[in-house]
C-alpha cells in the first residue's frame, strides 16, 4: 500500500514521527491491517526533501491513522529528516548524509561489483553489499550521479562494515581519499545532488 504524507512545514515532522519507538503516524485509507507493508511518500513543504519511507503497520490511532514501524533500512532517511528539521545540519558537511540510492561499481575481491549506495556525503559513502571488503581496504568506486555526464570516480578506505547477521543494513562505510582539488569537486557534486534532493527533482529510483 502506498500513501502520501505531505508536511506543510518541517516542524510537523516532530508531530508525526516518534523517536522513542521509531514509528510514523500517517493517514491511510482504506485502513491497512496490522502487519501490512506500507510505502510512505513524504513531501516536506516547499523547498524541503522528498523521502520514501517503508515499514509495517504495527498499530492504529483512531480510525484513519496508521502507526508504521520503520526498519533499519530507513535509519539514514530518518536521521536526515531530523537534521533538516533542527536546522543548520545541512550546512555541516561532515555530518550531513544524503539518503539516496545511486548506482555504484567498485573493485571487489573477485573483480568489479555492481551495487548501490544507501547514503553519501562530501567525506564518504555507504555501499550496500552482503560481502563487504575488509576494514582498512582501499577501494576504487565509480558512482553514477543523475544528470551528470561523467560518473564520480573516487578512491576510498573501508572504515566499517556491517554483515547480514548484524541487525542493520549490510554494507560498508567508505571514507574518500582525495586531493584538495578532488575534494572540492566532490563537495560541488554533493551540493548539487542535495539541491536536487531538496527540490524533489531526483529520479524516482534514487529515492528507493
Amino acid at each position: 500500500m502506498r500513501v502520501v504524507l505531505r508536511l506543510d512545514s518541517p516542524s510537523e515532522w516532530i508531530r508525526v514521527f516518534d523517536p522513542r519507538d521509531g514509528t510514523l503516524a500517517v493517514a491511510a485509507a482504506p485502513k491497512p491491517a496490522m502487519g501490512d507493508s506500507l510505502r510512505v511518500d513524504l513531501i516536506c513543504g516547499d523547498g524541503g526533501p522528498r523521502v520514501i519511507l517503508r515499514g509495517q503497520v504495527i498499530g492504529h490511532r483512531g480510525e484513519g491513522v496508521a502507526l508504521v514501524g520503520l526498519g533499519p533500512t530507513e535509519r539514514e532517511k530518518v536521521n536526515y529528516m531530523n537534521g533538516f528539521v533542527r536546522g543548520g545540519l545541512l550546512n555541516l558537511r561532515e555530518r550531513r548524509r544524503i539518503p539516496v540510492r545511486l548506482a555504484v561499481t567498485y573493485g571487489g575481491l573477485k573483480g568489479p561489483v555492481k551495487s548501490h549506495t544507501r547514503d553519501i556525503n562530501d567525506q564518504g559513502v555507504f555501499v550496500m553489499t552482503e560481502e563487504p571488503l575488509p576494514e582498512d581496504a582501499e577501494v576504487h568506486l565509480i558512482i553514477t550521479i543523475p544528470g551528470r555526464g561523467e560518473p564520480l570516480s573516487v578512491v576510498g578506505r573501508v572504515t566499517h562494515t556491517v554483515v547480514p547477521e548484524d541487525d542493520d543494513v549490510a554494507g560498508m562505510g567508505i571514507v574518500f581519499r582525495s586531493s584538495p582539488t578532488d575534494a572540492a569537486m566532490i563537495a560541488a557534486t554533493i551540493d548539487a545532488l542535495e539541491q536536487e534532493f531538496l527540490a524533489g527533482t531526483l529520479p524516482e529510483d534514487t529515492l528507493a
